[in-house]
């Protein structure tokens, strides 16, 4: 029977059986086996038998680059600082120059106030307007590693040593930091000496009294 319109005309031309063999499909399946290709999956990874109590971010890798801290304008080296914390809290410093860390190396020196060589932060220091020539002090052999420490692995003791209480020895400073120590002393006791009463407010200690103002000083 012929197709009364149009309108059946392209009902026949779109149907399922039509397009089946103008796209050729027909081929595709005989030529896999009377069934058409199916594409491998990839494995779905095994999934948690229990899953967290609290949503627990996963880690993320840094991608930030720590900048080299600035040094204040108003530490220059042979800057005599002012220390706020620490051991030596008070006392009154030379600064030597800035390491790659960021940190400050300073000396009293030793033989004056008892100050060693040693690292601060520049946020714990004062600068003051006193400056001490150091061009003849070498330290170009310090650095952060010199003041590394060094790991010591502990023995393992056994049942009849655990209870055995021993002394532990000691730490003594090795004798080239004592050498570095005393070749940087002599140097600078030289260029303090050659200022009048320049070793005396070094060896004195920097404190505050009742009605002191602090942010009206002039250091």
């Amino acid at each position: 029977m012929a197709p009364s319109s149009k309108m059946a005309l392209g009902i026949k031309r779109a149907s399922r059986s039509n397009t089946y063999h103008r796209r050729g499909l027909w081929a595709i399946k005989a030529k896999n086996g009377g069934a058409f290709p199916k594409a491998e999956k990839p494995a779905a990874a095994a999934e948690p038998k229990f899953y967290p109590a609290d949503d627990v971010k996963p880690r993320t890798v840094s991608t930030r680059k720590p900048k080299p801290t600035k040094l204040r304008s108003t530490i220059t080296p042979g800057t005599v600082l002012i220390l706020l914390a620490g051991r030596y809290m008070g006392k009154r410093v030379v600064f030597l120059k800035q390491l790659k860390s960021g940190l400050l190396l300073i000396t009293g020196p030793f033989k004056i106030n008892g100050v060693p060589v040693r690292r601060v932060n520049q946020t714990y220091v004062i600068a003051t307007s006193t400056k001490v020539d150091i061009s003849a002090v070498k330290v170009d052999k310090f650095d952060d590693k010199y003041f590394a420490r060094e790991k010591k692995t502990r023995a393992k003791k056994t049942e009849g040593e655990l209870f055995e209480t021993e002394k532990e020895a000691t730490k003594n400073l090795p004798d080239f930091k004592k050498d570095d120590q005393k070749a940087i002393d002599a140097e600078l006791i030289k260029a303090i000496e050659a200022v009048p009463e320049l070793k005396n407010y070094l060896s004195a200690r920097f404190s505050l009294r009742d009605g002191d103002k602090p942010h009206e000083m002039t250091f």
